[in-house]
């Protein structure tokens, strides 16, 4: 039986300035950075406390794909201070966060312009 995602890829122009931004602004730690092909590395990161990764890779004939909303959604014990943190260190967001009946978010952006929600439980 399926019992977990071991990870998510995100599509990047520029593998060394997305790794500058996950690791440097988002705290992300590296578990695998090595060659993929000619062009590509495989970039695997941790997020600290959970067990999902994120890949830093885009496979041929999705460069469309870079800079669009995805559909990855991460969690924060707060995320007003998150965002306040997150802000601090040039993470760009939409907006403030804001509040409905099933909890807190705010959307940021990477470098790529690749957009994520960050979410209460």
């Amino acid at each position: 039986m399926i019992k977990a995602i071991k990870f998510v890829s995100i599509p990047v122009r520029n593998q060394d300035d997305a790794l500058a931004f996950y690791t440097e602004k988002l705290g992300f730690l590296v578990a695998t950075d090595q060659a993929f092909d000619d062009t590509q590395r495989w970039i695997e990161l941790r997020i600290p406390g959970a067990e999902t990764r994120v890949v830093l890779f885009t496979p041929t004939g999705h460069e469309d794909r870079i800079g669009t909303f995805s559909s990855v959604s991460f969690i924060a014990d707060n995320v007003e201070k998150t965002y306040a943190e997150l802000s601090a260190r040039g993470v760009e967001f939409t907006g403030p966060p804001t509040k409905a009946d099933w909890g807190t978010s705010a959307i940021f952006k990477d470098p790529d312009g690749n957009t994520f929600v960050l979410g209460s439980k």
